[in-house]
């Protein structure tokens, strides 16, 4: 539960703004973190107490503008309220913190590693995830964990997150048609999610070499039944020959008693 001196009347999120009207600064800040969300949609298909919010204001103060990050997950609230869906997150409703934050630094510094960092410190954000792909000497990806009030950098690429049960983590891959260092979530042997077109792309391959073998055992089968047919030909071939044979020998043995031989006594 959130504890917040705030005024006795508080506003729903239908009735706050839910828009600061300032625009991203590139496409990667809305599709790294659409990525993070597509993959959960499939990994946590079945599940209905998440929510992960792109660009949508965190309101922790009636009075207050709320806070935009480009990406944030809680846990343990409802997916969706009705058809009309968030149009914001207001923490006096929702009554749980997100558990994880993601800022990703545009080439407009946007004070990620120092206001931001305070902000999300102080309102109990467990982790604080924060992308720059433009650093060069320091690592693209920085996970802060909340220990005793204060953040902690954490190590590592991926990085486990057992509170979540994901680990979060950046590699070279492709995604809507661009290949570059992307963002995934991670199991806990360091195995990246696939993406849903990757999974696509797996179902379609294993649904192909299930047809392929499908037809390969129907070949075989059809081979079998050949081999099968065919040694009931050569059986019948062998019958027809041994009728043939005791035909010949029936005639055979008629003709020597016709002769006035008895073929029982040839010795």
């Amino acid at each position: 539960m959130l504890e917040y001196n705030l005024p006795r009347y508080l506003p729903s999120a239908e009735e706050l703004p839910d828009s600061d009207e300032t625009p991203v600064d590139n496409e990667l800040q809305e599709l790294i973190p659409g990525l993070l969300k597509a993959i959960l949609l499939i990994l946590w298909s079945e599940r209905m107490d998440w929510l992960f919010g792109i660009d949508m204001g965190i309101y922790y103060h009636p009075d207050k503008p709320p806070i935009v990050p480009d990406g944030f997950l809680s846990l343990g609230v409802e997916r969706f309220y009705d058809e009309e869906l968030r149009p914001s997150y207001v923490l006096w409703d929702e009554n749980v913190v997100p558990i994880f934050v993601l800022e990703v630094v545009s080439q407009n510094y946007r004070k990620e590693y120092t206001t931001k960092l305070d902000e999300y410190e102080a309102l109990g954000v467990l982790y604080y995830v924060i992308y720059s792909s433009r650093r060069r000497r320091k690592p693209h990806l920085e996970v802060h964990k909340l220990v005793n009030g204060k953040y902690e950098l954490q190590e590592g690429n991926p990085v486990w997150l057992p509170e979540i049960g994901l680990g979060i983590g950046c590699e070279r891959g492709n995604y809507c048609g661009v290949t570059r260092e992307w963002m995934y979530w991670y199991d806990e042997q360091g195995q990246r999610y696939l993406t849903p077109a990757e999974q696509v792309k797996q179902e379609t391959q294993r649904a192909q070499q299930e047809t392929q073998r499908a037809q390969q055992e129907a070949q075989r089968a059809q081979q079998e039944a050949q081999r099968a047919q065919q040694e009931a030909q050569r059986a019948q071939q062998e019958a027809q020959r041994a009728q043939q044979a005791e035909l010949r020998v029936q005639q055979l043995t008629e003709q020597l008693r016709a002769l006035g031989i008895d073929p029982d006594n040839l010795d």
